[in-house]
C-alpha cells in the first residue's frame, strides 16, 4: 500500500493504521482497506457513474468518509467472504434440486414460477431441475457473462455429480446475496 494514501486515510478517519488486523479500538488494517474498496467497486451507482472511465482506465476509488467507512468495510467483508465461498452452509440454500436418474446437462433454461415470477426452475434437461431459483441469480451479470447460466452451459453433455449440484446451490445463493448487498450499498449516502 502507498504509505501516503494510507496516511491520508488515517488522518481523514482519525484512526491508526496497523499492519495486521487487531481488535483494538480506533485502528484499521489492510484488510479493511481491501473490504472498503471491494464494497465501492460493487456499488451500482459507482459503476454507472464511472462506466465510461472504467472501460479505459483503472478504477479510481474515492477516499473513505468518516461516517460511512465501517459500513462499507462491513459490506465489502460480506462480499469477499461470499465470493470466496467462505461460511456458506447447507442451511443457507434457497434452492432445491429435483433428483432424477438423468443428471446430464442438455440445454439449461429458466422457467418462471407462474405464482411468483421472481423465482423459477432451472431445467438442465427435460426431467431434472433446480427449483426456487431467484430470477435475479439466473440473470445476474459479472463482467460480460451470467455465471449461473455459463456454469451450466460449460457442463453441457456432462453428468452432474453431487459436488456439482452442491456447488450450483452455492452459486445461486452467492449471486442472490451479492445483488442484495449491492442494493444495500447503493442505499448509502455520500458515495462517489
Amino acid at each position: 500500500l502507498n504509505q501516503e494514501i494510507v496516511n491520508e486515510i488515517a488522518s481523514t478517519l482519525g484512526l491508526t493504521f496497523t499492519n495486521e488486523k487487531e481488535d483494538v479500538k480506533n485502528t484499521f488494517a489492510p484488510i479493511d482497506i481491501l473490504d472498503y474498496i471491494y464494497a465501492v467497486l460493487h456499488s451500482p451507482t459507482y459503476r454507472d457513474k464511472y462506466k465510461e472511465f472504467l472501460k479505459i482506465d483503472f478504477p479510481r476509488v474515492p477516499y473513505p468518509d468518516k461516517n460511512t467507512f465501517w459500513q462499507f468495510v462491513g459490506f465489502g467483508s460480506k462480499l469477499r467472504k461470499l465470493h470466496l465461498m467462505e461460511d456458506i452452509g447447507m442451511g443457507d440454500f434457497i434452492t432445491k434440486f429435483n433428483l432424477s436418474d438423468n443428471l446430464e446437462v442438455v440445454k439449461p433454461k429458466f422457467e418462471p414460477n407462474p405464482e411468483n415470477v421472481e423465482f423459477g426452475k432451472v431445467w438442465i434437461n427435460s426431467e431434472c431441475c433446480f427449483d426456487n431459483v431467484p430470477k435475479i441469480s439466473w440473470e445476474f451479470y459479472i463482467g460480460g457473462y451470467q455465471p449461473a447460466q455459463k456454469w451450466l452451459k460449460d457442463r453441457k453433455g456432462r453428468m452432474l455429480t453431487s459436488d456439482d449440484i452442491l456447488h450450483y446451490h452455492k452459486i445461486i445463493y452467492i449471486l442472490q446475496q451479492t445483488d442484495k448487498i449491492m442494493k444495500e450499498i447503493d442505499r448509502m449516502e455520500n458515495l462517489c
